[in-house]
């Protein structure tokens, strides 16, 4: 601990090693699930690398390293206010944010999706709401004539008509680029 105190990061990730697994099934059994208990651990870390220049040798760094990690496992006991029930787990998260992506891959299905919306948006509002109520909401042409009190045909000739203008204007828009 005096070494990791002094910024040796090798005696710092053998601490860690020695005691995460320890440390984690203090955690998992003060905490209400493995998400919390990971945090609980990570924060324990973050504040024993913290504390540690301060460490000056008295008592033993284990005992030190088990109260941090309890007190951290008392903060989860108490959710501050609009802080969520329940964590969802880290891999989860990431693989939704898309990390292992490539970056401009995303970045291009971003542009693409605001050309798109505004696409849309330049169309007469009739257009708007068929596409909106077939292709966006999933009601079939047959639903959307009885709300308008259309017949089904006429229904399905202008939401084909709709989609012609909308991807009129994509390619009109492609071409300007």
């Amino acid at each position: 601990m005096q070494r990791a105190g002094t910024g040796d990061r090798a005696a710092f990730n053998a601490l860690v090693r020695a005691t995460a697994p320890p440390v984690w099934t203090l955690l998992r059994r003060l905490t209400i699930d493995e998400p919390t208990a990971e945090d609980a651990l990570q924060e324990t870390f973050a504040a024993v690398w913290l504390s540690a220049p301060r460490y000056a040798g008295e008592g033993s760094a284990r005992a030190l390293i088990y109260g941090i990690a309890r007190r951290h496992a008392a903060r989860t006991w108490r959710r501050r206010s609009g802080e969520p029930a329940t964590t969802e787990p880290l891999p989860e998260l990431a693989v939704a944010a898309g990390w292992g992506s490539d970056p401009e891959a995303i970045a291009a299905r971003a542009e693409q999706r605001e050309h798109l919306l505004q696409a849309i948006a330049a169309l007469p509002d009739g257009d708007q709401h068929l596409l909106s109520r077939c292709d966006l909401e999933g009601a079939t042409p047959a639903e959307v004539a009885a709300e308008l009190d259309l017949p089904p045909g006429t229904v399905r000739v202008r939401l084909h008509r709709a989609r012609l203008r909308l991807m009129g204007a994509l390619n009109r828009e492609e071409s300007h680029e």
